[in-house]
């Protein structure tokens, strides 16, 4: 993108993302709707970051694509990756080869002639959705999403042109691949193959010696050997003005029609009528309903004759139902006290029997009852709306060159510091909000304050004081979690020295059984799951021989487990069948995978690639701005 002149004042100006956030909702908009098609403009200056033979990687596709990735890696995380964390773990290189290898497709496309006609591309684009209208494909809407985007109809199409070639290419190359039998084999015969064994579970209850109280000099030795647990780390100091919806909801004048009429219109919510928890059973005609009545009075279940009818009881469950939902069997049912069947009565699906199982009293909620919520409610969104109000003005002052102890005394704001530390379980409320964190990881020093709005409508605005080394925490404020660790280090050790003296005593002749009470898995896959174990039990019950005694230890978990047989994996049944069937699908989407990897290296290297470092370091630049 175009650097904008320098002023020739020389205030420091705040920056402004509005521009920059219309874009990505925009290019978000239609990624969506074409299918992840990127669009990227990141600007005309520089055409492509390199060649792969005669063909040229576009700068856009390389930014879209890196977008795209870090976009991902935030919600995987739960946080925003900027441009050098994304470069630290090498998202950056990942997608440059991921770019490199679509050129060598497109590029031994074009070599070999492989295109697709106008209809075939006419035939994509008329089914992408954002170009939908009320009666199918819109030229106009086709086009006025395109240029929102800086698109021509021809750039768009030729690029989905190019998809599709290249799809073409990959599913040539790939098309003919198959999972080997023996492969198959193989992989289900270890996948399916079970483990007998005896395990003994360790508690504190186990110890033959109780474990002696932790003294204060025991806890604060524990404190000093483990300071980097009760360290907190480096935080940010950041100044910050607020205004939250609770701090003047109070103050809001109150509407008292307006209230009486919010609860009229979820009068439904508030005045709940007595409803029956009922299940109904139908039939194809009215003798069929009545003989089966006949035999619940003569003893048979209602369960029964829901397995007869080849149901479940989730089939027929009404849920919570009121007298008039029931219609004609309404009465009938709310008659009963207490659970039982009757009918047969008239229903949308034929004669059927209906069994009451709960009675549901009737709820209500009275006005008065109801007015302290809806009071609330109302001022919430009232200061709300005082608070919407208010961030234009905060912006403008800032941008002025207004303090925040300034805008704080004039917009009557809550002035107040906090030390951020991301992930810190001791930070302050106001660090709850997504908002406050998004806007505190990307602070740096120099950044001047902007107004944002929170999740719940509440205002701030920040700037950066410092970078608060990290520091350890006081013993007295930490002394519960001090006291907690240590005797679980304590515990763990104990535990240790048991199931070792155990483990001998089992090797001496004594049986596991012996020492406390065991759980025995007959048989068990390595796709099992033991109740309460960590998986650190099944991989080194997978790793023993036949009547290996072995202690496993994982955090909060000890036991002795002895292996008693190996069991090849069963050839037959369905559950076979499926394992074998997901096997030879992975396995061979993985040799398809592989396939395409090294035949895009060797059109690569077949080709020739050029690469801009400059071009690409422009594309990173402007990921950071």
């Amino acid at each position: 993108m175009a650097k904008a002149p320098v002023s020739s004042d020389d205030t420091p100006k705040r920056k402004r993302r509005g521009a920059s956030v219309m874009v990505w909702v925009l290019m978000a908009m239609l990624i969506g709707g074409l299918g992840g098609f990127g669009v990227t403009n990141f600007g005309s200056g520089t055409a492509s970051i390199g060649t792969v033979g005669d063909r040229k990687i576009d700068v856009n596709d390389y930014a879209r694509a890196l977008r795209q990735a870090m976009d991902a890696f935030s919600k995987q995380i739960g946080q925003p990756v900027t441009m050098q964390q994304a470069q630290a773990i090498g998202l950056d290189r990942q997608v440059l080869q991921q770019v490199m290898d679509r050129a060598a497709l497109d590029n031994e496309a074009a070599r070999i002639g492989l295109s697709v006609g106008d209809a075939t591309v006419a035939s994509k684009v008329s089914a992408i959705p954002s170009f939908q209208g009320v009666d199918g494909f819109d030229r106009a809407a086709y086009r006025e999403v395109l240029r929102q985007n800086n698109l021509t109809e021809s750039s768009f199409e030729s690029g989905l042109r190019a998809d599709t070639a290249r799809q073409l290419l990959q599913t040539a190359i790939t098309s003919g691949l198959s999972t080997p039998q023996t492969l198959t084999d193989t992989i289900a015969a270890w996948a399916g193959e079970q483990r007998g064994f005896t395990m003994l579970r360790l508690t504190e209850k186990s110890l033959t010696t109780p474990m002696p109280p932790l003294t204060d000099a025991d806890l604060q030795a524990y404190y000093t050997a483990h300071i980097d647990a009760f360290t907190r780390p480096e935080a940010k100091r950041i100044s910050y003005v607020a205004l939250l919806p609770e701090t003047i909801a109070k103050d809001m004048p109150l509407d008292e029609a307006a209230l009486k009429a919010t609860y009229d219109s979820r009068l439904s919510t508030y005045i709940i009528p007595e409803k029956r928890l009922v299940e109904r059973l139908a039939f194809g005609t009215d003798a069929e309903a009545a003989a089966a009545k006949a035999r619940i009075d003569a003893g048979t279940s209602f369960d029964d004759l829901v397995k007869e009818r080849n149901l479940s009881l989730e089939d027929v469950d009404m849920g919570d139902v009121s007298q008039k939902e029931l219609a004609e069997a309404g009465d009938a049912v709310f008659a009963l006290k207490d659970p039982g069947v009757v009918g047969p009565f008239p229903s949308p699906i034929g004669p059927a029997l209906f069994r009451m199982n709960a009675i549901l009293s009737a709820q209500e909620t009275t006005y008065e009852q109801a007015k302290p919520d809806l009071a609330l409610e109302q001022q919430l969104e009232a200061a709300r709306k005082v608070i919407a109000d208010k961030v234009e003005v905060v912006d403008d002052a800032l941008a002025g060159g207004a303090t925040l102890e300034d805008v704080a005394k004039e917009q009557g704001l809550t002035l107040a510091t906090t030390d951020y530390a991301p992930g810190a379980d001791d930070n302050d409320p106001i660090t709850n909000y997504q908002g406050f964190r998004d806007t505190a990881a990307k602070l740096a020093e120099g950044d001047f304050p902007e107004a944002i709005l929170l999740d719940d409508g509440g205002l701030v605005a920040m700037e950066l004081t410092s970078t608060v080394p990290p520091t350890a925490i006081p013993f007295d404020k930490v002394k519960d979690k001090v006291t907690t660790a240590a005797h679980d280090a304590a515990l763990t050790k104990a535990l240790s020295d048991e199931a070792t003296r155990i483990k001998a005593g089992v090797e001496a002749g004594a049986s596991l059984g012996s020492f406390g009470i065991v759980t025995r898995i007959a048989k068990i896959d390595r796709q099992g799951v033991v109740k309460d174990a960590p998986p650190a039990l099944l991989e080194a019950v997978f790793k023993m021989a036949p009547d290996d005694l072995q202690v496993i230890e994982a955090p909060g978990y000890t036991a002795v487990v002895q292996l008693n047989s190996i069991s090849p994996a069963p050839t037959t049944g369905d559950d076979v069948t499926a394992l074998r069937d997901a096997i030879s699908v992975n396995a061979g989407r993985a040799i398809s995978d592989d396939v395409m990897k090294l035949y895009t290296a060797a059109l690569t290297n077949s080709a020739g690639i050029t690469l801009d470092q400059a071009a690409i370091s422009a594309v990173h630049t402007q990921m950071n701005n």
